[in-house]
């Protein structure tokens, strides 16, 4: 790049970059080794009967109220991770969703079937679609009073059916899972029809005398009866709860929609700043910030891969080099945008619902989505830093990054016309910023003016290089 165009907001767009790029591979470096770990019972050695003491049953609680998305999985997967390092004999799921993401609850399901330790699933209110679908991965069911099972078709998020093709899928997960653990598979796939009228919901009674119930409890500790008497009746059994670190409770906290959404917002808008402001500072530190905590916990969760952040990197490179490099707007901008918007939502994506290749099975809601969430936060965060910009701060240390100024004709401000227009040649001066339009100064007066290449900061010499439709056309003085 030429020394003209080769200024102080290219310097600063880079820094950024290169802020954001060392320290997402900081972390990228540092979190190889992702958290999640495979559910595997070990064999504890010696058998603790022959010394006479006779252990109590432990009965770990894994409490799941929530919506299932990539956060209740990597809840379910922690707590299975516990159970096996704390040698526990059960785990009880207490359960209470409305349902959730097909491909988070599809993991769940894998996760509950996969593992050597038997679960049972204490439902606790509601077990509906999603919630159906893991509480049929369980070894047994137990249900409170009042609760229901069922109504697992795959809806939108409007709550519109989905188009069979989605809920053929769904009736073979739901057929095969029944299968796994001795349950009628004809009464799970009756949960997940087109047709509202004929969808399947079981009250206890019924899912008791359908054999999709093992009895009606009201407490984890009623399961604990159901399921060990003996122990339950001598008080030989522990209850324990799912625990989690700190690092463990900031990660499922940073997965959250709304902070994901918050953290967007800060790279974008952070960015934006400091391109307007003078100086390396505050905006730069913010987009830093937002950057690391969006895709830290996505990372470190395996949810985001390298090539994600890769491209968001490139993405960032690609409007630097249209913004500075390229005048107008074309095709490295549109490809640094959606770069950016694709890297940001495949980042929210379980990328292996594709390694399978089976892109057929795959719910286009989950891919759709995020993308649709990623563009809409994208956009409103640039509307929003635009108009904070010129709006919320007029004055204060923020004076300098908007032209919030009355341009006044007794105090000297004119607009250009072709006569007054001044000749080629002469040197002007920048008396705002040029990226690539703003205001120069000859002989006391303003005129509108734009740069032929590059940008111009504040006060630069400029030569004039023409003129037409009321503005100056100038160059940078070499």
């Amino acid at each position: 790049m030429s020394g003209s165009g080769w200024t102080a907001p290219a310097r600063k767009y880079l820094l950024s970059i290169l802020s954001i790029f060392f320290t997402l591979t900081g972390f990228m470096a540092a979190g190889a080794d992702h958290l999640s770990v495979a559910v595997h019972v070990v064999g504890d050695g010696e058998n603790s009967a022959g010394s006479g003491v006779v252990k109590p049953m432990k009965f770990l609680r894994v409490e799941l109220h929530d919506e299932i998305d990539r956060s209740a999985f990597k809840l379910v997967e922690k707590g299975l991770v516990q159970a096996v390092s704390e040698n526990a004999d059960y785990v009880i799921l207490d359960l209470n969703t409305y349902g959730g993401a097909v491909d988070a609850a599809d993991r769940i399901r894998s996760a509950l079937i996969e593992c050597e330790i038997p679960v049972a699933v204490f439902i606790n209110n509601q077990a509906v679609s999603a919630g159906a679908l893991i509480s049929i991965a369980c070894d047994s069911i137990y249900m409170k009073s009042g609760a229901t099972i069922g109504a697992a078709s795959v809806v939108n998020q409007s709550g519109d059916v989905m188009p069979d093709k989605y809920q053929s899928f769904m009736r073979s997960m739901m057929r095969s899972t029944a299968e796994v653990n001795g349950r009628d598979p004809e009464i799970a796939e009756s949960m997940v029809m087109t047709d509202s009228a004929k969808v399947l919901s079981l009250t206890v009674s019924e899912a008791v005398a359908a054999g999709y119930c093992e009895g009606e409890v009201s407490s984890v500790e009623d399961v604990v009866r159901m399921i060990a008497p003996e122990a339950y009746a001598s008080g030989m059994y522990e209850i324990a709860d799912q625990t989690f670190s700190v690092a463990e409770r900031i990660l499922l906290v940073l997965l959250s929609p709304v902070l994901q959404a918050l953290f967007m917002m800060m790279i974008i808008g952070g960015i934006y700043f400091e391109l307007q402001s003078p100086g390396i500072g505050f905006p730069l530190a913010v987009a830093v910030t937002g950057a690391v905590l969006y895709f830290a916990p996505l990372y470190i969760e395996g949810l985001a891969d390298n090539w994600e952040l890769a491209l968001f990197i490139a993405g960032l490179i690609l409007l630097a080099v249209e913004i500075f490099v390229i005048p107008g707007f074309g095709v490295a901008g549109v490809a640094g945008i959606v770069s950016v918007i694709v890297s940001l939502s495949f980042a929210m994506i379980d990328n292996d619902i594709f390694r399978d290749g089976n892109f057929e099975t795959v719910d286009l809601s989950v891919v759709v989505r995020p993308f649709g969430f990623v563009t809409i936060v994208f956009f409103v965060s640039v509307a929003l830093a635009i108009y904070v910009a010129s709006r919320l701060f007029p004055s204060g240390m923020f004076r300098n990054i908007t032209l919030n100024s009355s341009l006044r004709k007794e105090e000297g401000f004119v607009a250009a016309s072709v006569e007054e227009c001044i000749a080629p040649g002469t040197t002007v001066i920048a008396v705002t910023p040029l990226r690539p339009s703003g205001k120069v100064e000859y002989e006391g007066r303003w005129y509108d003016a734009v740069l032929d290449y590059g940008y111009a900061d504040k006060g630069t010499a400029l030569k004039v290089t023409g003129y037409g439709n009321g503005r100056v056309y100038c160059s940078i003085q070499r």
